[in-house]
């Protein structure tokens, strides 16, 4: 059986326990990995779920092949997906404080959309 938690500043709460503090509590516990997600869209979605793992993995394949061309995402109410460069620049090594060479890179970029923000908060 799964437990709910409810997190505070400092602490956890287990909504079938009591508060513990956050040092004390295996955060996984609030990830949701790609099996559960597997099983949370076939549940929703009336899919087996060997349906829903070729579905997910079909956006993903989709998603990458889009935004390695440079493409943007957006699913409406739930929000976009882009891709930016950053340039390269200097940095310094924390251990040793040498000047070292970051290179330029792109990332992905998330923008959660309205519907999305509203029901999160």
């Amino acid at each position: 059986m799964k437990h709910l938690f409810r997190q505070h500043a400092d602490y956890i709460e287990c909504l079938e326990d009591r508060l513990v503090p956050l040092h004390q509590c295996h955060i996984k516990s609030f990830i949701m990995n790609k099996a559960e997600l597997i099983d949370a869209m076939a549940a929703g979605a009336n899919l087996s779920k060997a349906d829903a793992k070729k579905a997910l993995d079909a956006f993903v394949d989709a998603s990458t092949a889009a935004l390695k061309k440079g493409d943007r995402i957006s699913l409406v109410g739930f929000g976009s997906f882009s891709v930016s460069s950053r340039k390269a620049r200097n940095g310094r090594n924390p251990k040793t404080g040498a000047v070292i060479k970051i290179a330029a890179k792109k990332s992905v970029r998330f923008k959660a959309g309205a519907e999305l923000s509203g029901k999160v908060n």
